[in-house]
């Protein structure tokens, strides 16, 4: 399988945008079955507990100025994995990205690629394929201007819209 986003983030120089539409990514994540079970796996203060290679490379990215965003489109009320990452945005936020989750009712308007991709520097475009149960089954990495140049646009349409992190009080 290609290399995953940290790759072409640690020589990101300007944006790397990351749009997620999914409900349901690998169930079988080890964190996330631990904290279905009711088991906490982090405490937002202590890092040791979840900083990992991508917060790394995060970090390292944002203190070199890339502005690094996520915009999550989800349904409402949230499955039990989006409500899982929304525990787990902490660890996004500490490491430097920006997060913002948009309602899927409130992109009804929009066009948006049906699958989650990455957008480095407005050049090169990582679009994530997964099976229908939420595992990662390729990577395809895309170098064509005019679909880093929509990629970028659908971004920028679902980024207005959506409620920062802080702000954003999922539905029950």
């Amino acid at each position: 399988m290609k290399p995953p986003a940290r790759e072409p983030l640690s020589h990101t120089r300007r944006s790397a945008l990351h749009l997620e539409v999914r409900d349901t990514y690998q169930s079988t994540d080890p964190d996330f079955l631990a904290w279905r079970e009711g088991r906490r796996t982090f405490t937002p203060d202590n890092r040791a507990d979840w900083w990992e290679g991508w917060h790394d490379v995060v970090h390292a990215a944002t203190c070199r100025g890339v502005s690094v965003r996520r915009a999550r489109v989800v349904s409402e009320p949230l499955t039990e994995y989006v409500r899982w990452e929304y525990a787990y945005t902490v660890t996004n936020l500490a490491a430097g990205e920006q997060v913002r989750w948009l309602p899927r009712r409130s992109a009804r308007d929009l066009a948006v690629p049906a699958v989650d991709y990455w957008v480095f520097d407005g050049e090169l475009v990582l679009f994530h394929h997964f099976s229908g149960d939420g595992a990662l089954i390729e990577r395809e990495y895309v170098t064509d201007p005019a679909l880093a140049a929509w990629c970028t646009s659908a971004f920028h349409e679902v980024w207005e819209r959506a409620t920062p992190h802080e702000e954003y009080k999922p539905v029950d």
